[in-house]
């Protein structure tokens, strides 16, 4: 699946995700807003009938009711100029709520008209395992004697939100498909990276195979030939190089094997103690013809005292081989490699410093990755498998040290790795 049709379909299903997000968003709007509506006509009927009920009881049934105020979205106030018995509203109320399926707790208070002040307050828990607590409410200011009384609803909210259960459920499953969307594009672009990564790995694979196999393959015709016996220095100089393509084939392998083997885990670091300086002398002198090819040099500060470290001396020579191959393929011109070492706590820092082409931010986020290299614009111009540095970082962690990059474009890149003395 190329890059164009993965983004068509992120694309897509964005837009398709984020119309339905906003038609559920509409929805559970108006949903909510009818709700509140019938919420507040319920408790309007409701207070009317008690109201109703209230005077029916006094004799008085033809009596006016007014309108009933809505001090705020869940306070609701009725006025009937009359005395009202704080038991005769509580039982009128609480019928008429369970009678509407208005099953949510309220609080009411019983004020007098003249002085506006509250002269009984209660709270009606309709939920069971409810507390009852008391609340006094500001008065409504009345121009006539007798009593009014209001009912506040603490937990409107939380029950219209109940009301709403086909909603909420609709809402938390497109959520969820949300959610697998996002975790599917993950999945998707990861499998796409990876893929593109073995590829990659794959045709740097055959390529680096590909030459030590045809090297041999020529030598090997020219050794078949009848009258090679006559030319003794020819058939040692092709004999030297088959048996150097054949030892190139087999260090490749050993390397594939090697990364292998750290994916399991099944390694077993055998310490020893190793003198730093020595092994860092012993390795550049490894390199020293390949960086006389390209008019290159070393440079030297090794200024730690205490260069006895106990290591896994095959895994750490292979550390430094691999920090400074990846330092000498990626100077293109006249390398300059700056080897550095000091004491740091209780360990030493080893600093490995060229002057190549360097990295971007991005890249040096996944310089570690197995099987990642940076690109120069050419698959093969820069030999290897991508595995070098991973097994630098493996080998580092095993050792209980750190390592990290630091590096800009054209300005060259540095590694540093801590290890423990012991």
């Amino acid at each position: 699946m190329n890059r164009r049709i993965i983004r068509n379909i992120i694309v897509l299903a964005t837009i398709s995700i984020l119309g339905i997000g906003v038609t559920q968003f509409y929805w559970i709007n108006k949903a909510w807003d009818i709700k509140e509506k019938q919420f507040s006509h319920s408790v309007n009927v409701a207070l009317r009938n008690v109201a109703t009920d209230i005077l029916r009881l006094r004799g008085d049934s033809a009596a006016y009711i007014e309108p009933i105020k809505h001090i705020s979205a869940n306070y609701f106030v009725v006025s009937i100029y009359d005395t009202l018995h704080p038991y005769l509203l509580e039982s009128l109320l609480k019928a008429e709520f369970t009678t509407r399926n208005l099953g949510l707790d309220f609080e009411y208070g019983i004020y007098d008209c003249f002085t506006d002040s509250m002269i009984y307050g209660n709270y009606v828990a309709l939920t069971p395992g409810k507390r009852e607590i008391t609340q006094t409410y500001l008065p409504v200011k009345s121009d006539k004697d007798g009593h009014y009384f209001g009912v506040y609803f603490p937990e409107k909210g939380s029950y219209l939100v109940n009301q709403m259960g086909i909603w909420l459920f609709s809402s938390i499953i497109l959520l969820v498909v949300l959610v697998f969307f996002a975790y599917t594009m993950f999945v998707i672009l990861k499998q796409k990276k990876l893929s593109e990564i073995t590829t990659d790995f794959i045709n740097n694979m055959t390529h680096e195979f590909k030459t030590p196999i045809s090297t041999i393959a020529i030598s090997s015709e020219v050794l078949n030939k009848p009258d090679i016996v006559n030319y003794p220095e020819r058939l040692q100089r092709y004999s030297t190089i088959i048996s150097e393509e054949n030892n190139r084939l087999k260090s490749m392998v050993e390397r594939l094997l090697q990364i292998a083997t750290l994916d399991k885990a099944d390694y077993e670091l055998i310490k020893t103690p190793v003198n730093v300086h020595a092994v860092v002398y012993e390795i550049a002198n490894r390199f020293s013809l390949a960086l006389n090819e390209k008019q290159g040099r070393f440079i030297f500060k090794l200024n730690a005292s205490d260069q006895i470290i106990e290591v896994d001396k095959d895994h750490f020579n292979n550390i430094l081989s691999n920090l400074i191959d990846n330092a000498l393929k990626y100077s293109l011109e006249n390398p300059e490699i700056t080897i550095v070492t000091e004491n740091h706590r209780k360990g030493i820092k080893i600093t490995v410093q060229d002057n190549g082409i360097g990295m971007r931010k991005e890249v040096q986020k996944h310089v570690f990755e197995k099987f990642y290299r940076v690109s120069t614009g050419d698959l093969h111009d820069i030999k290897g498998f991508g595995l070098g540095l991973n097994y630098v970082k493996i080998m580092t962690e095993a050792h209980k040290g750190k390592i990290s990059v630091e590096s800009e474009v054209n300005n060259g890149s540095k590694f540093e790795i801590y290890l423990p003395k012991k």
